[in-house]
């Protein structure tokens, strides 16, 4: 069986992380003593005695966590935002191209992609990929997202029966677009200038929609949604992680995409509407599945050679 530490198994990712290994025996889980979870000594041990470390820390643990490493065989996969525009780790998600998921198979070091960017990079790297969105176009984005994603912390404060009231109504946050994944939705989609980003954190657990607009004159080419639409469904035809709805789906919801409807799911999809003056694409996801914690398991599961959706929810 493949041994297999979670360095941050008290977070809301590590915990998710671990909730999908029950029932699979093909994998046998490290647990260190709860008091000295924090101990570098003791971690080290775990992670160099591991086939695989899973690191569900902050930022600079996670940068501790790699720096332990003795091991020259042990495999890191980081759920943090450390290590995901860095050389000599492959970015986790396979879904983006051959070479990404090659990339994850082979790699020692690999980093899942933060949940916004996750949805984000969806819409954004094969458009600027296939010359259709220019890589120097002024793109913005919005997204709402349950409050899970924000932490421990966050979730306490909302789940606080004596709670501010504003936190009732749906909150924009990183107004000085200083968020933490701007820069691997930059990089990893292939922008020359750096995205606007507004996204708004709303009083529900889990789920989210990240909605990129265009305007059609400013694409390459006579684009329209129907383009686009055919374009995308057949960038990711064959992925069993994201669905491009059909054309014309969010009909079914009397015009509305809810952020909250794929709650407990592991895949993501994909909207595209509009109209032949401005074209917008959503996608809606868990922030806790394809934007974390099941991300984080799709990526062991390449690597181990096994089927991508093992343990997963699809």
């Amino acid at each position: 069986m493949t041994k297999v530490f979670i360095d941050g198994s008290e977070g809301t990712t590590g915990l998710r992380i671990f909730e999908r290994f029950e029932g699979r025996d093909d994998v046998e889980i490290m647990k260190i003593d709860p008091e000295l979870r924090k101990d570098p000594k003791a971690r080290a041990e775990m992670i160099n005695s591991s086939d695989i470390t899973f690191l569900c820390l902050p930022d600079a643990a996670a940068e501790e966590s790699v720096n332990l490493v003795t091991n020259p065989d042990v495999r890191i996969i980081d759920t943090s935002t450390a290590h995901r525009t860095q050389s000599g780790w492959a970015y986790g998600y396979p879904e983006l191209s051959k070479e990404h998921r090659e990339a994850i198979r082979t790699g020692k070091r690999i980093a899942v992609p933060g949940c916004y960017a996750s949805g984000f990079i969806t819409i954004a790297y094969p458009l600027v990929k296939g010359g259709i969105v220019p890589a120097d176009y002024p793109v913005s984005a919005f997204a709402v997202s349950g409050y899970s994603g924000a932490g421990k912390k966050t979730i306490a404060v909302y789940e606080d029966s004596e709670r501010d009231k504003e936190l009732d109504s749906p909150r924009e946050y990183a107004l000085t677009q200083m968020h933490k994944h701007l820069k691997e939705m930059k990089a990893i989609s292939g922008l020359n200038r750096t995205p606007m980003f507004s996204p708004i954190i709303a009083d529900y657990y889990s789920g989210m929609f990240v909605s990129l607009p265009f305007y059609a004159d400013m694409l390459n080419g006579k684009q329209t949604p129907e383009s686009i639409h055919e374009y995308i469904s057949e960038y990711y035809s064959g992925e069993q992680f994201i669905n491009v709805m059909p054309f014309g789906a969010e009909a079914e919801s009397g015009g509305f995409i809810g952020a909250n409807n794929l709650s407990g799911w592991d895949g993501m999809q994909v909207f595209v509407t509009g109209n032949e003056e401005r074209i917008l694409l959503t996608t809606r996801f868990d922030n806790l599945g394809k934007g974390a914690s099941g991300a984080a398991i799709q990526c062991m599961n390449i690597m181990l050679g096994c089927e991508e959706n093992k343990g997963l929810n699809l």
